[in-house]
């Protein structure tokens, strides 16, 4: 990673820099825990977090594991504006689109 913050090594070894719903969903269970009655294995790309269980602080805390492990800074606002894991999943994607290989 260089001064300016741009790559995390596990970026292109581990996560072949993308983010993907797997992804998001092991950042979930490891932060927040699951749901016993949320069937992560189902289709849950458009259901909405809050259905999953998970709150605006939950949320918060898997921002912040995403911007540790992926070596990006995601806005304030994406607690508040992403309502879906599709969502989230474009919004992580936009920002490692916008990351430079160190």
């Amino acid at each position: 990673m260089d001064t300016t913050g741009t790559v995390t090594a596990t970026t292109t070894d581990e996560h072949s820099g993308a983010f993907t719903l797997e992804n998001l969903k092991r950042i979930l269970r490891e932060g927040a825990g699951a749901d016993e009655s949320v069937d992560f294995d189902g289709d849950i790309l458009d259901t909405d977090f809050e259905e999953l269980g998970y709150e605006s602080l939950a949320l918060l805390e898997t921002c912040g594991r995403i911007e540790r492990e992926y070596g990006i800074t995601l806005d304030d606002s994406v607690v508040g504006d992403v309502r879906t894991p599709r969502r989230m999943v474009e919004v992580v994607n936009e920002h490692l689109d916008r990351v430079t290989p160190a």
